[in-house]
């Protein structure tokens, strides 16, 4: 029997590889909006970041979400982040 591929992606903070499902979606739509994306589907440029605060700081304090998506991220997303991780 075959082993099924775990996808892996990589943390915009912390910049390692982990498992896809462990991780949130931000995600530059086709519309030009940056959303969270709990389902992991939506269509548009994506980002992914772990559910470490450690991880958020790093990425707010050096726009690495901003590089990856390449757009202006607003402190609105952020704060959801960061309430998200609490």
């Amino acid at each position: 029997m075959k082993k099924k591929k775990v996808p892996l992606r990589i943390c915009v903070g912390c910049q390692e590889p982990k498992n896809k499902k462990e991780m949130i979606r931000i995600v530059l739509t086709p519309e030009g909006n940056v959303e969270i994306d709990k389902t992991g589907k939506k269509s548009g440029r994506g980002a992914y970041i772990c559910a470490a605060s450690e991880c958020l700081e790093k990425a707010y304090k050096e726009h690495r979400l901003e590089r990856s998506l390449k757009t202006k991220v607003s402190d609105e997303i952020y704060e959801t982040l960061k309430q998200e991780l609490l």
